[in-house]
């Protein structure tokens, strides 16, 4: 109850927004853009022609509307153009003015109707000859004698033919910001939104990404950010273990080394096969270590820009400095660190080469990295520099390994701790099953027999579950709809019996565990077998293992009197073990005591082999030698116990799958079981990794 309790809080500590440095802020710098964006369009809008509602006409309309007196008021606008403004009784009578849309307010600001002149001076001068027809038209009729008697009658008649003009200036701030701000504010945006995209293109993170191409993008766990991995955690890697254990306890108690005059190691490398937890290793390390912790990828340094590669280096580093004491991750560093000019290709890659040596310098060179410890993970460690893995640099490299029984045993009950188990399941059971399975593959074991459960809606996970789930992972899909002549079927049951019979009475062969003959991936057929672990391994145990690989090509040949394809997998790895027992272990009488093996990795980019064209000759015939002294041998096996062979193959070919119990009920128990009990013998772990095991106060 108080494990649930607490996993109930870290969960609620987890969810709180205020713990969450990776909350996303908005992007304010775009909001101000955009708004930028809106007022340039409103200025646009609002500074537009205002006589889009007016309609424009020539000197013939405007003429008839002076002549029938219909303006009520004529405004020239920035001497350009004028705005005529018609009388309200004469738009609700006179049919002439049906183009006009008749809306209360909408003419106040501009007029009814536009004309545009060329010089202001010629349209006055037009009006008033247009004043004065309208005058003469009406005092026509009017005597001279008349006129002289009512002078002022006359005048009020040219006042009311007078036609009035006004003039405005129209308002041009908008477009006089436009016209010198417009063009500025349409290359800020367009460089903003190139260098945006920029930014998605390399992926360089943050606004402005364009100019941070050259700064590191490195991960940073500190007190506020957390991986939420410990030590405990981390199941197995006892030896591994206890070196990191202690880089971590030099950070948190950093007197307890200098007061002996130690120093503390300044780089770490992590090598082993992959899955086997350096990565989960270095979170731990993040999760205890209570100083801040770069994590970047070896990947994350290589880009399309010449010597951005070396400045994200240098960034990373300084960064590291000003946060010192503080640990640097760098994950697969293989992808910077190869060795330089190799195969003879100088300048191939001058990037990558400068890359690192910029990380070459910056870990040890002319300046000084007190407090920063270097930490990186690789499987490939035999194409690495010699100048990276020289001491100064990494001084310490862990090797870690895929996992021994016992480590696999705890690494299954790391990884069961959130499944729903049945009575029936037994850790020990399962680590014997999964030999040379690294933690990503028991991990992923745990996974599919969680899914594989729940595809057959079970309510708890059984051990047929993890059984299928382990099938599943070595041998593939079963493929039972594929289509399997009668003929195919019973040639692919003898091949695998022929494997097990073999197998089962060579004195070094593998225990059988299971045989099918349902299709699983590409195979029609596959038998599991359960190898012992072993340090080191003898000719007679090689030649064993050799001769059982054979064995089903060998069954066909006794049995039909001809061969298949079938035995295509077999005979690699038989060649290969065979090579490998004359020209890395000197297992050959003829080629003698001699390794061409390279396990700096160096041969891999020569051209030319490490041996004469004698000797390949003869490592090709002792090569073939071996291989078929090993086909005879297990002809002469099966030969000589064929009745059993037939029993076995026609008990698969029924069931399509048998076990070690099916192949003991027909051949016996083997006679060498107890004596290989009788001889292991199990390395004891110093008592330091012991103690820390047991008080678990990592």
């Amino acid at each position: 109850m108080q494990d649930n309790t607490n996993k109930e809080n870290q969960n609620k500590g987890q969810s709180n927004p205020k713990r969450n440095p990776k909350r996303k802020s908005p992007d304010w710098f775009m909001y101000i853009i955009y708004a930028i964006i809106i007022v340039t369009l409103g200025g646009l809008w609002l500074s537009g022609d205002s006589k889009k509602d007016n309609v424009e006409i020539g000197w013939s309309k405007l003429d008839q509307i002076l002549r029938r007196g219909d303006q009520e008021k004529i405004i020239v606008v920035d001497k350009d153009h004028a705005e005529i403004f018609i009388k309200e009784e004469a738009l609700e009578k006179d049919t002439a003015y049906k183009d006009i849309v008749k809306d209360g307010n909408k003419f106040k600001e501009s007029g009814h109707y536009t004309y545009k002149f060329i010089d202001v001076e010629g349209f006055k001068s037009d009006l008033d000859k247009v004043a004065q027809q309208n005058f003469e038209r009406d005092t026509a009729g009017i005597d001279d004698s008349v006129r002289a008697a009512n002078p002022e009658m006359i005048n009020q008649i040219r006042r009311d033919n007078h036609i009035e003009l006004s003039s405005r200036e129209s308002d041009h701030t908008w477009e006089k910001v436009l016209f010198w701000f417009g063009p500025l504010l349409m290359l800020v945006l367009f460089f903003v939104i190139m260098s945006r995209i920029a930014n998605r293109q390399m992926g360089s993170g943050g606004a402005g990404g364009i100019f941070n191409v050259g700064k590191s993008k490195a991960k940073i766990y500190d007190g506020k950010t957390s991986t939420n991995v410990t030590f405990k955690d981390v199941a197995g890697l006892a030896g591994a273990k206890e070196e990191v254990v202690e880089v971590v306890d030099f950070l948190k108690n950093p007197k307890k080394y200098t007061a002996l005059g130690g120093k503390i190691p300044k780089g770490v490398l992590l090598v082993g096969p992959p899955g086997t937890g350096k990565t989960l290793l270095a979170k731990a390390v993040a999760g205890e270590a209570n100083v801040p912790f770069f994590s970047m990828s070896g990947s994350d340094f290589v880009e399309m820009f010449v010597g951005v590669g070396a400045s994200r280096v240098r960034d990373l580093f300084e960064e590291a400095k000003k946060k010192a004491p503080c640990i640097i991750f760098i994950d697969e560093i293989d992808a910077v660190g190869r060795a330089r000019s190799r195969g003879g290709l100088s300048n191939a890659n001058d990037e990558r080469e400068n890359t690192l040596n910029q990380l070459l310098t910056e870990m040890d060179g002319f300046g000084t990295n007190n407090g920063v410890i270097v930490m990186a993970a690789t499987n490939r460690a035999d194409i690495l520099d010699k100048a990276l893995l020289r001491a100064g640099r990494f001084d310490r490299q862990i090797y870690v390994e895929l996992p021994d029984i016992d480590e696999r045993k705890a690494i299954f009950e790391v990884h069961m701790k959130g499944l729903k188990l049945g009575n029936d399941i037994d850790k020990d059971f399962l680590s014997k099953q999964t030999p040379g399975f690294s933690g990503a593959d028991i991990a992923n074991v745990c996974n599919e027999a969680a899914l594989v459960a729940a595809r057959k809606d079970k309510a708890l996970i059984e051990k047929q579950d993890f059984l299928d789930a382990i099938d599943r992972i070595i041998g593939g899909l079963e493929k039972r709809s594929k289509v399997i002549t009668t003929e195919e079927k019973r040639t692919i049951a003898y091949h695998e019996s022929g494997h097990a019979s073999v197998s089962w009475q060579l004195r070094w062969g593998q225990p059988l565990v299971k045989v099918t003959i349902v299709p699983r991936g590409k195979a029609l057929g596959a038998a599991w077998y359960l190898p012992e672990e072993r340090q080191i391994t003898t000719y007679e145990q090689m030649f064993d293992e050799i001769t059982s690989l054979v064995a089903g090509r060998a069954a066909e040949e006794v049995v039909f009197g001809q061969i298949s394809t079938g035995a295509l997998n077999d005979l690699e790895r038989a060649t290969k073990m065979a090579f490998s027992l004359v020209a890395y272990y000197g297992m050959s009488p003829k080629i003698g005591n001699i390794s061409y093996y390279d396990s700096t990795g160096q041969s891999e980019w020569n051209f030319t082999k490490p041996f004469s064209e004698q000797t390949n000759e003869a490592i090709d015939g002792e090569v073939k030698r071996m291989v078929e002294e090993a086909y005879q041998r297990a002809k002469e096996i099966i030969l000589a116990s064929r009745d059993k062979l037939d029993e076995l193959a026609n008990v698969l070919f029924e069931r399509e799958v048998i076990f070690r119990e099916d192949v003991e009920k027909i051949y016996g128990p083997r006679p060498w079981e107890e004596e290989k009990k009788n001889d292991e013998v199990k390395v004891e772990k110093p008592e330091s990794i012991k103690t820390e095991e047991n008080n678990d106060n990592l």
